[in-house]
């Protein structure tokens, strides 16, 4: 855990390991995040977007920031996909729109499949077995998937081709 502005408020860290942040309603009625992690499973209090944000933030940015930077490399400007760590290969995506309360984060790298729920939504069936039913349509979640596909195509061959550029720029200097 990495602490906000307020020592005494804990908010959980992101990971590689992170599969989902799921918003669910608790026993009083009080909307709450379920932390889905390939290990271990935990609920805080945090709303599900801000704890994304506070994952941004603990990478350099925020994530108003990642979703410009989005919409700025492919044009996608609601729902947008987000890499909270391009390098780690944290690239997740929003289930309805982010400023929702509603509004629960998948990370694309931990997706198996996806599956329609017979009108109950979409089931997501996760690398290690794990899955979750959300209700949301197969064909928003489907679209979803393949614009973060997209997004993640076009980040990485970004931070490739800077990579080479540096490789090849210090090989000139030992030449």
């Amino acid at each position: 855990m990495f602490f906000n502005e307020d020592i005494y408020a804990p908010t959980p860290e992101i990971t590689p390991l992170t599969m989902a942040l799921l918003t669910e309603e608790d026993a009083a009625g009080n909307l709450v995040t379920y932390v889905m992690e390939e290990l271990n499973d935990y609920t805080v209090s945090v709303p599900a977007s801000k704890v994304m944000d506070h994952a941004c933030k603990f990478f350099g940015s925020s994530l108003k920031g990642r979703q410009d930077g989005t919409r700025d490399i492919c044009g996608i400007t609601h729902k947008a996909p987000i890499s909270v760590d391009p390098l780690s290969g944290m690239y997740f995506f929003p289930t309805t729109s982010p400023s929702s309360k509603q509004c629960s984060w998948i990370a694309h790298s931990h997706i198996d499949h996806i599956l329609d729920a017979a009108g109950q939504g979409t089931e997501i069936m996760f690398k290690n077995g794990k899955k979750v039913n959300l209700s949301v349509s197969y064909g928003s979640m489907l679209n979803q998937v393949q614009r973060t596909a997209q997004f993640r195509y076009l980040l990485d061959n970004r931070i490739r081709f800077l990579q080479k550029q540096v490789s090849e720029k210090a090989a000139e200097t030992f030449a």
